[in-house]
């Protein structure tokens, strides 16, 4: 764990020289955005795991993305989630590695660059938070409130989709109030008790997910397919369905 923290330290390190400076932006072919510092940081983490475990495979938003075995034993990174909120300047975009077996998520650093704060968590563990360069890291833990009122969720920090105002309707559930987050910092939320839902009803990709889904379980949160399954890494092209993190 100390090795991963100080990898996501490093790409922080040559993240944020980037931020809020004047980038050349390119479209991948799902038309996504892709920044210089993306890919930087891509390669320092990519390296670093490869020079410490080079047993391990390693799948990349940015990088390279093997077909494995089922079962297997990988890595899943995305070095900046939440590009477009970096292109804008947000301080919302984050770091995420985890570490897959068999299909599940058992190390999990998600590192938030401009907000000096990193969540960690090694599953059966406990999940910790650290605000700060120098700050001590502290157990974090899901929210245990039962409100008649409703829950607390947290969505998109951009805008409200109908698809989810309409499940949260289908399914009955009375929102309270609203926590807007962009990039997997939605997990970090979760798990440290600011919401109790983070309901995701369209489709992500595998290393956007996987850091913020150990540290949330770790916290004490379920992580679920919309239909209450688990939810599995390791499929194939690594898409994700939609998902329910809750308390």
């Amino acid at each position: 764990m100390d090795a991963l923290i100080e990898i996501c330290e490093a790409a922080h390190e040559v993240i944020l020289p980037y931020w809020r400076t004047e980038l050349d932006i390119e479209e991948k072919q799902d038309d996504s955005p892709v920044t210089k510092a993306d890919k930087a940081a891509n390669i320092v983490i990519v390296d670093a795991l490869q020079k410490l475990f080079p047993q391990i495979p390693a799948v990349s938003e940015e990088g390279a993305k093997p077909v494995l075995e089922q079962g297997a034993t990988f890595w899943l990174i995305d070095p900046l989630d939440g590009t477009k909120s970096f292109i804008k300047g947000l301080d919302e975009f984050t770091t995420n590695i985890a570490l897959i077996e068999n299909g599940q998520p058992v190390i999990g650093v998600l590192g938030v660059p401009a907000q000096k704060n990193i969540y960690k968590a090694i599953l059966g563990q406990g999940a910790f938070k650290r605000e700060g360069e120098n700050g001590e890291w502290k157990p974090i833990h899901a929210s245990a409130q039962r409100d008649e009122e409703g829950v607390r969720i947290v969505s998109s920090l951009s805008h409200r989709s109908p698809k989810l105002e309409a499940w949260l309707e289908q399914q009955g559930i009375k929102v309270k109030s609203r926590v807007g987050a962009g990039s997997a910092l939605k997990f970090g939320l979760v798990a440290e008790g600011k919401a109790e839902l983070y309901p995701r009803i369209g489709p992500t990709m595998e290393w956007d997910t996987a850091a913020g889904h150990c540290i949330a379980q770790a916290a004490g949160c379920t992580m679920t397919t919309l239909t209450g399954e688990p939810f599995l890494y390791g499929k194939q092209g690594y898409l994700n369905g939609g998902f329910l993190v809750r308390n």
